[in-house]
């Protein structure tokens, strides 16, 4: 189909937030889908692309949170048709053997597929009006934009009520899954473990959600921000600690009875809390790396801790397979066991200046773009 007028939030080096901008969009090409977007959810891992911190190019349109409505299919594209309410997440091959055994999030060429900002080959399909190429296919999808073309791996079909349900679901194509999956599908903790969340963002209060439908019998949420401890209380946390009024592991010592904890949840990406987590583990314990520090961050441990049995274990969004898991999570909403909407604020578009500034500040814990979908593709 012929090129498509949109707008889109466009990440630039050098500048501190997204700015609007009218871009051109491809059609569809193979494995591709054409999606409007309802919403998306503005993750840190978009704002520490904005910074510089993570490796992929810029100019580029961001968004890996997005929901929306199939608008056209592009060849070998299968099981999705126009008109599908489709929730966006993370690209892989869908080929290799990680990803023929349903484990997407070790595909082989994850990393280039969701940071690389472009296709396999080195395109990307969003340029400006002059011609100018901008990163797209950003985890697949570039969904901070009305209007993307998505790598169809990244398209998870969903049956919702209606678009305002779809809005609300739009963050379980990343911060939910990749907090709940940390703890369902990694540690999977037993009666009587200790879980500890280190960072009370959307992430972290995923995974304090998804503790409290484990068996542990404590869950320590810390964090520097005390709304957000409030929140993790209300979501399921046992205890909670403000790590900048009080000393952590002094406090988990205290709590967990010098035995320490069984499970922690790194999600800050801040490499001091990684050695603080690997040093208050107990034996056998387990931390799940999830927070993504800068490019090239070095953290530091008592190689000797490890003999008796505790790990490190990096996780990316929560060893999801997002085509069982992403409607296991939708189910668990619905039932009123993983209330994530208890921290989602809307933003309009012309807003997205200000949901970029809450979510640094931590005024907000998970700001969604929610769209005008009576806009209308225009076409060149």
């Amino acid at each position: 189909m012929p090129s498509l007028t949109t707008r889109a939030a466009v990440a630039r080096t050098a500048e501190d937030t997204f700015h609007w901008e009218t871009v051109l969009l491809d059609g569809p090409g193979p494995g591709e889908v054409l999606v409007q977007l309802v919403a998306t959810g503005l993750c840190h891992t978009d704002l520490s692309v904005l910074a510089g911190r993570l490796p992929t190019p810029l100019p580029a349109v961001l968004g890996h949170e997005g929901a929306g409505i199939v608008q056209d299919i592009g060849p070998n594209v299968t099981g999705l048709t126009p008109g599908d309410r489709v929730l966006l997440t993370f690209n892989s091959c869908g080929h290799c053997l990680k990803c023929r055994i349903g484990a997407p999030t070790r595909c082989t060429t994850y990393f280039p597929r969701n940071f690389g900002a472009a296709r396999p080959d080195g395109t990307s399909p969003i340029r400006t009006p002059d011609g100018a190429r901008l990163g797209g296919l950003f985890f697949g999808q570039s969904s901070l934009a009305h209007h993307a073309v998505v790598s169809a791996p990244s398209v998870v079909r969903v049956e919702v009520a209606d678009d305002d349900e779809l809005a609300l679901l739009a963050p379980i194509g990343c911060g939910v899954q990749t907090g709940a999956g940390a703890i369902l599908n990694v540690l999977k903790p037993q009666p009587g473990d200790t879980v500890v969340v280190l960072g009370a963002g959307a992430v972290g209060l995923s995974a304090v959600m998804a503790a409290r439908l484990s068996g542990a019998r404590t869950i320590i949420a810390a964090d520097i921000v005390t709304e957000r401890l409030r929140t993790a209380e209300d979501l399921g946390a046992t205890h909670t600690v403000n790590s900048r009024q009080d000393d952590l592991a002094q406090r988990i010592t205290d709590i967990t009875r010098h035995a320490g904890a069984t499970h922690i949840v790194e999600t800050t990406g801040v490499p001091a809390l990684l050695e603080l987590a690997v040093s208050q583990l107990g034996v056998g314990g387990t931390v799940a790396v999830v927070g993504a520090p800068a490019a090239g961050s070095r953290a530091s441990f008592d190689i000797n801790s490890l003999i008796d049995g505790r790990t490190i274990r990096g996780v990316t969004e929560g060893a999801s397979d997002r085509l069982t898991f992403i409607p296991a999570l939708i189910d668990l909403h619905r039932q009123g066991r993983l209330p994530f909407d208890r921290f989602i604020r809307s933003y309009t578009p012309d807003r997205l200046g200000r949901a970029v500034a809450d979510a640094r500040s931590g005024h907000t814990i998970k700001p969604v773009i929610r769209f005008d979908t009576s806009e209308h593709l225009g076409e060149k």
